[in-house]
């Protein structure tokens, strides 16, 4: 089936007023019980990165590990897991990063990477770009580059895709949503 002729936004679902008044929430859960969106989802990221020149797939906490893990078997790349702080047992690196209630922190193992890797990073969505630019940076401080960062949606008018971008990161993303959107 053709990307073009299966609309996986239709399979995203809207929440509105979750986690908070004002917002809406797109759920992926519903394109991940679907196995030919699934198929769809993982083979188009699976066509663009079969032969693409890097090393490694990483995966932010927690949906970004549904996609990054089959990736990573398809395309039989190491998987890097970027955890949420205090869930990684080994000696880690952590990055602070700005959430909409306050600061988080994102971990990772410190010897997942070293000099000369290089890594494309998985999360369900950009929005912000917070995860994926503490990602970027903990990637950097091990001596790796990002290839480039990828997601299921992208929300432009958050600006996340344009803030990794100024970071010379490029992204990719297979659909996007307006704010509005319902």
């Amino acid at each position: 089936m053709a990307f073009d002729s299966f609309d996986i936004k239709s399979l995203i679902r809207p929440v509105i007023d979750f986690p908070k008044p004002g917002v809406i929430f797109r759920d992926i859960t519903p394109l991940f019980q679907s196995p030919t969106a699934l198929r769809l989802v993982m083979d188009s990221f699976a066509h663009r990165y079969v032969e693409a020149d890097f090393t490694h797939i990483g995966a932010m906490d927690a949906r970004g590990f549904l996609i990054g893990s089959v990736l990573a078997y398809q395309l039989n790349k190491p998987l890097v897991l970027f955890r949420k702080q205090g869930k990684l047992p080994a000696d880690v690196l952590a990055e602070g990063y700005a959430t909409e209630y306050g600061e988080a922190f994102l971990e990772v193992h410190a010897d997942s990477l070293c000099e000369g890797d290089s890594v494309v990073m998985f999360d369900d969505l950009i929005a912000t770009g917070g995860t994926l630019i503490a990602a970027a940076n903990l990637i950097r401080r091990m001596g790796a580059r990002v290839h480039e960062a990828a997601a299921i949606i992208d929300l432009p008018e958050l600006g996340g895709s344009q803030r990794l971008q100024d970071m010379g990161i490029a992204t990719f993303c297979l659909t996007q949503f307006a704010l509005t959107d319902r």
